[in-house]
């Protein structure tokens, strides 16, 4: 798996998580890779400063959840953040077009309407060793990656709000 072009060797430190509330869901579909998922996304907050009050971990049956949660949690107006966390591993059936792509639209549909960043941490993967890949450990994780680009949106958000250009 290509790392190349992630963000997180240049901003791993850079945002401070003190204060935020995050919400971080999680499908429980094929629950091995997304609690190594949600560990690092955890390990990410925590490594900013985050306080463990201020996180709330949502599981959800499968990423076709993940949007109307995510929608919900929005609405609810509590968290200064959301993490979707999931993974769809392709199978012999079009199951997995289906359910990539409603996960896809839905939570795009859902970022594009909140106040607050939605982050899309959702692994669609042709075979199980490419998820677990994608679920190692550091920049390897894409709970971490996605949590980071939490905390990096909650800054641009901010930034916008102050009249700041940038972020």
């Amino acid at each position: 798996m290509s790392t190349d072009g992630s963000f997180v060797d240049h901003t791993r430190g850079s945002y401070d998580a003190k204060g935020l509330r995050v919400a971080i869901l999680v499908s429980r579909f094929n629950v091995d890779i997304t609690e190594r998922l949600l560990t690092g996304a955890l390990a990410c907050l925590d490594e900013h400063g985050a306080a463990s009050d201020d996180l709330e971990v949502i599981h959800v049956p499968g990423a076709w959840d993940l949007p109307p949660t995510a929608a919900c949690v929005a609405r609810l107006g509590r968290h200064d953040a959301i993490v979707t966390l999931g993974c769809v591993i392709r199978g012999e059936t079009a199951h997995f077009d289906y359910v990539c792509a409603e996960a896809s639209a839905g939570l795009g549909a859902v970022a594009r309407s909140a106040s607050i960043p939605v982050l899309f941490g959702v692994l669609t993967t042709d075979d199980h060793a490419q998820a677990v890949a994608r679920a190692g450990d550091g920049k390897d994780n894409k709970g971490y990656e996605a949590a980071l680009a939490a905390l990096e949106m909650v800054s641009v958000y901010g930034a916008l709000e102050d009249g700041v250009e940038g972020g």
